[in-house]
């Protein structure tokens, strides 16, 4: 089954909640053939037309130190950074309020991606979430569950479109290996479960069926053999499973970038140097059986529905993707610069989700509209699209997940 048909199946089953919410549905609708219409042709000029995707990293706080991440994990970029800094460097809430007015002011209605960091950390967050469902944004959080429980009303009350919850494991000891805390007595895996009781329980309270509730499961070294338990452990809770092969590069792959970037853009990039791993699944053959056993459920009339990103699931193709960097399997051309931006949680705003050291402007003074199309902003589309990816591109969720 291709990768389309798959997600199509997949996603059949979530038509009811779809069609909740009408106004979310058709905005999310438009991201998805935005991407289909720009996989056969980008324009040559390097100009954006609607923006169908807002991604803002709120903040860059966090209270987990999850191996796998390229903020605050084994690598991370933000490792010696002072959090108290980064909190005084974040965009104030009310600016982030006159920024979605002028995207709805000037005819763009996206759909909104809040991460971080944790997002819930951010004070305004409820705020931000209820201001853009009230502009018929469809609007989504990627949370480790911290504060969603208490903040469970509001959330069904904006409502919040898609709630997607990181979980690593099927149970406390192998979920909190993927994703300490800072503090050694915290229990994360408690914490996600107590969000999604929460927010199931105030659905039903209140008859609704958003927010849909995510899982979000990244493979690594610690779960890669338990992944048919993390789904039966929640296929009972979540209507979707996002199952990631993992986003990281090779140090040779980092290098090779960071001479091409210079190249192309005068500086030097360091951003790309918090992804560098090296984890390779120990046995290909076994995580294909599970994968494909994923893929089976996902079309299957009972259990939540699963995405598997990218959509591989053969042997040869999932020990290809975990040692050869350069393969692309078909995503060769990068369209998320062409309808989504991404909002760093100082401002900057930037075309690139993953690596953002290529900065357009910051939105604390300048609009997203004004910036969108900016000579700085085309530029970088013109240079992606006439000389090809960049390096560390082929293992970014922007080219392949998003």
């Amino acid at each position: 089954m291709s990768t389309i048909a798959f997600q199509a199946a997949s996603l059949f089953k979530l038509a009811p909640t779809f069609l909740d919410r009408p106004r979310y549905s058709f905005e999310t609708t438009k991201l998805i053939l935005s991407r289909l219409m720009l996989d056969r042709r980008v324009p040559a000029d390097g100009r954006g037309a609607a923006i169908r995707h807002v991604s803002v990293r709120i903040t860059d706080r966090c209270n987990l130190r999850c191996h796998t991440c390229g903020q605050w994990g084994d690598n991370g970029y933000l490792l010696d950074q002072s959090l108290k800094q980064l909190a005084r460097d974040e965009v104030p809430v009310e600016r982030y309020l006159h920024l979605i007015g002028d995207l709805a002011d000037n005819g763009h209605r996206p759909v909104l991606y809040l991460w971080g960091g944790e997002p819930m950390l951010y004070p305004g967050a409820i705020d931000l979430i209820g201001a853009a469902a009230r502009r018929g944004m469809p609007t989504t959080i990627a949370t480790n569950g911290s504060r969603v429980a208490a903040n469970a009303a509001a959330l069904v009350d904006a409502p919040l479109y898609l709630a997607q919850l990181s979980i690593d494991g099927p149970n406390a000891k192998i979920h909190n290996a993927c994703r300490p805390g800072v503090g050694a007595s915290m229990d994360n895996f408690k914490i996600v479960m107590g969000a999604l009781d929460a927010l199931r329980n105030e659905r039903e309270k209140k008859g609704a069926r958003l927010p849909m509730l995510a899982g979000l499961c990244t493979i690594n070294q610690r779960n890669a053999d338990h992944l048919i338990d993390v789904y039966e452990a929640f296929a009972d809770k979540l209507e979707v499973l996002v199952f990631y092969l993992a986003w990281w590069i090779d140090e040779d792959s980092a290098a090779r970038h960071s001479a091409d970037f210079a190249r192309r853009f005068g500086f030097t990039p360091d951003r790309h140097l918090g992804w560098i791993g090296g984890w390779r699944p120990n046995d290909f053959t076994a995580l294909s059986h599970q994968l494909t056993e994923l893929s089976r459920r996902a079309v299957s009339r009972k259990g939540p529905s699963v995405l598997i990103l990218p959509h591989l699931t053969s042997a040869a193709d999932l020990e290809r993707y975990y040692t050869d960097h350069d393969a692309t399997f078909g995503h060769d051309r990068c369209t998320s610069i062409y309808r989504a931006v991404e909002i760093n949680a100082n401002g900057d705003m930037s075309p690139c989700r993953d690596y953002h050291d290529y900065v357009v402007g910051n939105v604390k003074t300048d609009t997203i509209t004004a910036l969108w199309n900016s000579d700085k902003y085309r530029k970088f589309r013109c240079s992606v699209s006439s000389e090809g990816l960049m390096p560390v591109c082929t293992r970014c969720c922007g080219l392949m997940g998003n």
